[in-house]
């Protein structure tokens, strides 16, 4: 299923809402082996977050589990992966003095359903990075499961740079990856770090040569789709409950998941080709 809305740039307001046919769609959405990519599609704003284009990331994300896809890419077109906020809106309620509800309303609101819905798909969602994740775009790249980028990826936590502390799930996200001290100097800085140095703290998972980008890319999430679909959900709920879990608690959690992935096909084929030592595959049921 295709889903696209209208986008607001950071500096202009584009066109109303485009029927899914449409080629000019903000927000694209294709299946192709098993893989769905989403793609931010506005690279003249260079993919600006606003609250048009996160409400067709949350519906675009709500969608793609009807679909045959085992693996998510989330992508922006052209140059930028995400640029940021929409300081449009921004703009705008400083001209008009609205109230902070009002703003937060406005801006914030539907940035945030876009982060819920992103980091809670039951399916491996692989950020492709290849090009500036900032400020609200860093956070939606957080937000994702890993973070692939090429050598010429940056990230950086800019809100400083608009008078603001940090949305998009930045706080919660950071932290866990950095620690609560570098995850507080890279927001008291909003120092734009280059790929080598966000592989180093954990912000970027892989990075690979730009030559060989798409190539390696590619192998690597044709890798995640091909694995166990089932197993790798309840893995991936496991994990994200794990931050807000005793080990107790862990251990129960896991103790269901497993309870679950027992019973199916793909548990069967990957006992089945261990044992007669060959690679399993799956079929993510």
């Amino acid at each position: 299923m295709l889903v696209c809305q209208a986008l607001t740039d950071t500096t202009v307001i584009f066109p109303p809402v485009k029927c899914p046919h449409m080629e000019d769609a903000t927000v694209t959405q294709s299946v192709d082996d098993e893989i769905a990519t989403i793609t931010l599609n506005q690279s003249e704003s260079r993919n600006a977050l606003s609250a048009e284009l996160a409400d067709a990331l949350t519906a675009t994300f709500e969608s793609v589990t009807d679909s045959d896809a085992r693996c998510v890419v989330l992508e922006g077109a052209g140059p930028a992966f995400c640029a940021g906020g929409d300081i449009n809106a921004m703009l705008q309620g400083v001209k008009h003095d609205r109230p902070p509800a009002t703003q937060v309303e406005l801006v914030v609101s539907s940035l945030h359903e876009a982060i819920r819905t992103v980091h809670s798909c039951p399916l491996p969602v692989v950020a492709k990075i290849d090009g500036p994740a900032f400020g609200a775009g860093a956070g939606l790249a957080l937000a994702c499961d890993t973070q692939v980028a090429s050598t010429d990826a940056q990230i950086g936590f800019g809100f400083r740079q608009v008078g603001l502390a940090s949305d998009s799930g930045v706080s919660y996200f950071l932290p866990r990856i950095v620690g609560p001290n570098k995850a507080k100097e890279l927001l008291f800085t909003g120092e734009l770090l280059d790929a080598s140095a966000a592989e180093e703290l954990g912000l970027f998972t892989r990075v690979f040569d730009t030559e060989t980008f798409e190539s390696a890319f590619s192998e690597l999430v044709t890798d995640i789709a091909a694995g166990p679909t089932v197993a790798l959900s309840h893995a991936k709920r496991l994990v994200n409950r794990s931050l807000d879990s005793s080990l107790e608690q862990a251990l129960e959690n896991e103790a269901t998941a497993q309870g679950l992935a027992f019973t199916t096909d793909d548990h069967e084929e990957g006992t089945t080709a261990f044992v007669e030592k060959r690679d399993p595959e799956f079929t993510g049921q």
